[in-house]
């Protein structure tokens, strides 16, 4: 049986979509934490001959964002250069794009990645899904504050122009972050969605998508997770399965995404990692994305996920897929081998 399909230990787990604790995170504060004293190895390694790429992991690596944020301003003040810019004179490529990620605040980051996304010929629709299905209506709420102090533009705006259809309209109600929520369960409510959803798909012939983006992108987390049970009670089937089966393009993507983080985000992050190592070449961009983003809030859930769903460690497939500098940065943050 795949993880997807055991509802039964869903009641037992917290959502990290609405735990707020950063005890789940690979990286920490560093204890008696002196931004000078980083500063100064900083320099050495970026202005001596050659770049130091060793000291460049082991501070940056082993520092919490918010004392990062530190260091990069002691370190302008030491030197009267911003020092992302020093980094990107010099490195390049994967691990100048990592370094640069852990410099960035972490909801300006996301802002970043969606700025990406949507920039340029054609949307990367598999970014956008990523994050709007797996954060926080208060992730949401300050990505949404952040992008319109750095651009000057709505979020919603700017995405009402990229996306459309069904799959616009599930993303665009996901990226206001309205959803529900009240950690009270609705029971009457649950068996009315459960039964709604059956008949919006399985029972009838076509499907009503509509019924399915509004129940999906507006219950509460707790809400959904019962009314999966349920809905496997009445279908005799998963609704993942169910979507999987009526649906199809960057809907059904963006439903399953929901989903599987109403289910359990972590795993859900982990079988993003795993297909971007995947196959013909890695993807790095979702690697970086990902290990970064989740490195103060659940990475080792993640870690332990990976394990559970493709029997061996996040941190082996790192040290056989990523290599050099790169490499060393991203198991530097994922931490041990489990």
């Amino acid at each position: 049986m795949s993880v997807w399909d055991d509802l039964d230990l869903l009641l037992d787990n917290p959502s990290s979509l609405t735990v707020t604790s950063s005890a789940r995170g690979t990286i920490k504060d560093k204890a008696n934490f002196k931004a000078e004293e980083d500063v100064a190895a900083l320099k050495k390694a970026i202005e001596g001959l050659g770049t130091t790429e060793k000291i460049l992991i082991e501070v940056l690596t082993q520092r919490s964002n918010a004392q990062r944020q530190l260091i990069a301003r002691a370190y302008e003040k030491a030197t009267g250069r911003k020092l992302k810019a020093d980094l990107e004179g010099d490195t390049h490529g994967d691990f100048e794009d990592l370094l640069v990620a852990l410099l960035t605040p972490p909801e300006v980051y996301d802002c970043n990645e969606i700025i990406h996304a949507i920039k340029g010929p054609g949307t990367s629709e598999s970014t956008l899904t990523e994050i709007f299905a797996s954060r926080s209506n208060r992730q949401i709420k300050v990505i949404n504050e952040t992008y319109l102090a750095e651009t000057g533009r709505s979020l919603i705006h700017d995405l009402q122009s990229e996306v459309s259809g069904d799959y616009g309209k599930a993303l665009l109600i996901l990226a206001e972050g309205k959803r529900d929520e009240n950690t009270k369960v609705d029971n009457a409510k649950v068996k009315a969605d459960a039964k709604a959803l059956y008949e919006a798909g399985e029972k009838k012939w076509g499907t009503d998508e509509g019924k399915f983006i509004d129940i999906l992108c507006h219950r509460s987390i707790p809400q959904l997770r019962q009314t999966l049970i349920e809905y496997k009670n009445i279908a005799k089937k998963t609704l993942q399965e169910s979507i999987e089966s009526e649906m199809s393009g960057d809907l059904e993507k963006l439903l399953v995404a929901v989903v599987k983080c109403v289910k359990n985000t972590p795993a859900y992050l982990a079988e993003r990692l795993f297909k971007s190592m995947k196959g013909l070449g890695t993807t790095e961009s979702t690697l970086t994305r990902i290990i970064v983003s989740r490195s103060e809030i659940d990475l080792m859930d993640i870690r332990a996920e990976y394990k559970k769903l493709f029997g061996y460690t996040l941190y082996s497939q790192l040290e056989s897929e990523v290599s050099g500098s790169y490499g060393n940065a991203l198991k530097s943050i994922c931490g041990q081998d489990d």
